[in-house]
């Protein structure tokens, strides 16, 4: 009888998202066995840090990356978004999910906030964005999601900025304050879709029910234009897309902060010039084509 072991961040959001690939693994073939195998990255464990400073979105995959290699577990499963633009070709993804509501929230405490506390803030692409509309005060928040919810009821923030699939799928859609729309925040690449990894030439016909095939064309040409641009944790690059019937449309955001430059743009085409649209859009918005 096979079984499949499922490697995930430990945090109660990642074993929910593990739980939902692995519901649709006993959908697809209920005689299949699963296994979550659950473990911290180094992303996990340093939480004083920003990203940036501490090595980038790598950390939150490199001991699931090596725990695949190793043969410790079958498939791991991440937010996509804390995936690193460049993935080891022997671990490619191999499904990616519907995609959860792919736009930033607000959040502010249970009881009357001190407003003289700071916005909790996770990413430069969220400040950056923040301010535009006239947010301030704005400091690094580092930690699960869960963890980042009790400093803000302890009284350590004044309210604080998250993804809304990551509160959705806790359950936790009643502390949503207000929702910003992708033209006030713009999201990063993939918000709200789970990728799930597996070592190259496995069979994995058991994601069938899982994967998404528009959102792979999505999850293309967005990380197709954050890796045009370079853009790697430490930079507020963001993109969003969408289908408009069968035609795709792609939003994205580039940022020159040595340069003081902010420029939005749009580029639509067939889903399966995904990544093309993505490359295009880059070029176009760094200049470099017309």
């Amino acid at each position: 009888m096979k079984t499949v072991r499922v490697g995930s961040r430990d945090s109660k959001l990642a074993v929910i998202q593990a739980q939902m690939v692995i519901d649709a693994i006993k959908n697809f073939d209920s005689s299949i066995k699963t296994e979550l195998v659950t473990m911290k990255t180094t992303g996990d464990k340093i939480l004083d840090k920003t990203l940036d400073t501490i090595g980038g979105k790598g950390l939150f995959v490199k001991e699931l990356d090596e725990a695949l290699q190793n043969g410790d577990v079958d498939i791991t499963v991440h937010s996509y978004k804390d995936m690193p633009m460049e993935i080891n070709a022997e671990l490619p993804v191999v499904a990616v999910s519907e995609r959860e509501d792919g736009r930033d929230v607000l959040i502010l405490p249970v009881t009357e906030g001190d407003k003289s506390k700071p916005l909790g803030c996770s990413s430069k692409r969220r400040t950056l964005q923040l301010k535009e509309l006239g947010f301030d005060n704005i400091e690094p928040l580092r930690g699960n999601v869960i963890t980042r919810l009790e400093k803000l009821d302890n009284g350590e923030y004044r309210g604080i900025t998250l993804a809304a699939a990551g509160i959705k799928r806790l359950g936790l859609e009643n502390r949503i304050s207000r929702y910003f729309t992708v033209e006030e925040i713009m999201p990063a690449a993939c918000q709200g879709i789970i990728a799930v990894q597996a070592r190259k030439g496995e069979q994995t016909n058991y994601l069938a029910n899982f994967h998404s095939i528009r959102s792979k064309f999505i999850s293309d040409a967005e990380r197709a234009f954050v890796a045009a641009l370079d853009g790697g944790c430490s930079s507020p690059v963001a993109a969003y897309a969408y289908f408009e019937g069968e035609k795709l449309v792609l939003k994205g955001l580039y940022v020159n902060e040595e340069k003081n430059i902010s420029i939005k743009g749009t580029e639509s085409g067939r889903a399966e010039d995904a990544v093309k649209m993505g490359i295009l859009l880059a070029k176009r918005l760094k200049g470099e084509v017309c």
